[in-house]
């Protein structure tokens, strides 16, 4: 594509849409509850602790929103850069195995989940472009992906697993030791590669299309920086 060949695309967060009008609704609503309060009779004096109560949910709703970056994910023609208030992560294109939407079994029927996977094929660069804070939320965030079991004894596909606090030491394909957050994140890649077939992922919620949409951007994209690379 176009965009991979010269300027960046930028993907903003549906979650992020909105932001401003929250915080203004919140505003509005917030004034307009002091005012209930101050002139309203006692029997509306419920209500207006209502009012007060959803303008402050608006208000706060607005503001994490706001505190996102402006673009969750950045597709240059050398990598994909993932943007998060809590740090940043990147894979170089030449280090990305294959990109698509994972599915599960549910009974007879394969279900898409509502993320994007990434399989990669050396974890040590991305280890080492994550750092400690956004490894935690990855670690929380993608937790809920492990209830996700094939496993012929799980028959409801939600059963708990002790892979969930795997804190062992890991080392990377260049030796390198890994102890601690970055460790357990590693080992979380592993357990989501051996059941969803996928490393790394992002939400749905981080995107600005359907997460089949976005599996198709990026599969022209990574087509176009392989036919660059081909041409060179």
């Amino acid at each position: 594509m176009s965009g991979t060949e010269s300027e960046p695309i930028f993907i903003r967060a549906s979650a992020k849409r909105n932001g401003i009008t929250s915080v203004v609704i919140g505003l509005a609503g917030l004034l307009v509850s002091a005012m209930w309060l101050a002139l309203a009779p006692d029997w509306l004096f419920l209500a207006g602790v209502f009012l007060t109560s959803a303008s402050i949910v608006a208000l706060l709703i607005g503001w994490f929103k706001l505190r996102e970056p402006d673009h969750s994910i950045e597709i240059s023609p050398q990598a994909i850069h993932y943007h998060h208030r809590l740090g940043n992560w990147h894979l170089d294109w030449d280090n990305v195995q294959r990109i698509d939407c994972p599915r599960v079994r549910k009974g007879l029927d394969h279900v898409d989940l509502e993320a994007i996977g990434f399989r990669i094929k050396d974890y040590a660069p991305f280890l080492r472009s994550v750092s400690p804070r956004l490894a935690t939320h990855l670690l929380m965030e993608q937790r809920p992906l492990l209830f996700q079991n094939d496993d012929a004894n799980c028959p409801s596909g939600s059963c708990y697993s002790e892979t969930m606090f795997d804190d062992k030491q890991f080392t990377l394909s260049d030796g390198e030791v890994l102890t601690g957050i970055k460790a357990m994140l590693a080992n979380r890649m592993t357990q989501l590669r051996s059941r969803l077939g996928f490393d790394v992922f992002v939400s749905a919620s981080e995107l600005d299309r359907t997460p089949a949409e976005f599996s198709s951007l990026m599969r022209q994209c990574q087509e176009a920086r392989m036919n660059a690379v081909s041409a060179e």
